[in-house]
């Protein structure tokens, strides 16, 4: 059965698994990884009474935001609207999960602080 006209396996293609899976393990380890190291080199300071899990959860919101994603999807599959169609359906749920996770991990992390 078609989903806002695209195939049924669109929702789960490896395309749209790739980009969504791609877009939040790489904001987690570019932010929360780079934080720790810069903090751990001392090149940076935490910010004051933050805590791990507190930095943790603001590198899984940092996943939310899909401009730029959508733009480079558009570039990357000139001309193949399935495909553009399977990377923005990844972009917008991976904004999704991530902004949820964010969520989850800040109440967390507020309720042990």
């Amino acid at each position: 059965m078609p989903i806002l006209g695209l195939p049924a396996g669109a929702l789960l293609s490896p395309v749209t698994l790739g980009v969504g899976v791609g877009l939040l393990l790489g904001k987690v380890v570019g932010v929360f990884g780079m934080t720790s190291l810069a903090v751990r080199f001392g090149l940076a300071d935490r910010p004051a009474h933050a805590s791990q899990s507190q930095l943790f959860g603001m590198a899984l919101l940092c996943g939310i935001g899909f401009t730029m994603s959508i733009f480079i999807t558009l570039l990357a599959f000139p001309g193949d609207p399935l495909l553009q169609a399977e990377a923005k359906i990844g972009v917008l749920m991976e904004s999704i999960l991530s902004g949820l996770l964010g969520y989850s991990v800040l109440r967390r992390a507020h309720r042990e602080g």
